[in-house]
């Protein structure tokens, strides 16, 4: 077990994250829409959509090739960062069937020293061989202590429900009818839905609820909305 409750400070202040209490668990949100979970050395990311740039080019759309490669270099810089035991997928890995983004997966996966694993989302259709040939385990749904990993929002009694698939977002308004629009956390009572991580994905614009609380991102920091 890594020194994790030294390590929180340095986490928490490195790179704009916040840290939140979640049912006396720690949670580091990063500015790229992931989530370290110290007391369980478990990296959260949820919605990469692996594979839909290559789908994009394919189409005929003048996407350049770099972004293919820049889900893997944020992947590597927020690995690095927090050195997790564990990598948890919250769904939508891959975006449909294997493309060439399939390949720099399969190198990315055997460079690294982290266990991998899967909880499915509906765009997960790739045989799950190919994730076992990888070491990868896969899930429909993931417990561990009182919180619940799902792709979709779910409500499970008594269990926090970590979970992907909306692609949560935020409209910030200013004066002179400015507007910025930034992925976000939403955190609800019992339930806390993630950015989509991958590139081109789009947002959902969230509408908070009394008791909800909104942390939007920008890429360099994370930013709690009152």
């Amino acid at each position: 077990m890594k020194h994790w409750k030294k390590r929180l400070q340095f986490y928490a202040h490195y790179n704009m994250n916040i840290n939140i209490r979640i049912l006396e668990q720690d949670f580091v949100l990063h500015p790229l829409g992931v989530a370290y979970w110290p007391e369980q050395e478990i990296l959260l990311v949820a919605d990469v959509h692996l594979g839909k740039v290559s789908h994009f080019r394919k189409h005929g759309s003048a996407v350049p090739y770099q972004a293919i490669v820049e889900n893997f270099d944020r992947l590597d810089r927020i690995r690095k960062d927090f050195d997790p035991e564990h990598i948890i997928f919250l769904g939508d890995l891959f975006h449909s069937s294997l493309n060439m983004e399939w390949q720099i997966f399969e190198e990315w996966v055997t460079s690294i020293d982290n266990q991998v694993h899967l909880v499915a989302g509906n765009h997960d259709i790739i045989s799950p061989l190919r994730y076992q040939e990888l070491g990868i385990q896969i899930y429909q749904e993931l417990k561990i202590e009182k919180f619940i990993l799902t792709h979709h929002p779910e409500e499970h009694e008594g269990l926090f429900n970590l979970c992907g698939h909306v692609h949560p977002g935020y409209k910030l308004f200013g004066f002179g009818r400015q507007m910025l629009k930034l992925p976000c956390f939403y955190k609800s009572t019992n339930q806390m839905i993630f950015p989509a991580f991958g590139e081109f994905t789009g947002n959902y614009f969230m509408e908070p609820e009394d008791g909800d609380r909104i942390f939007a991102i920008t890429g360099k920091e994370v930013i709690p909305i009152q």
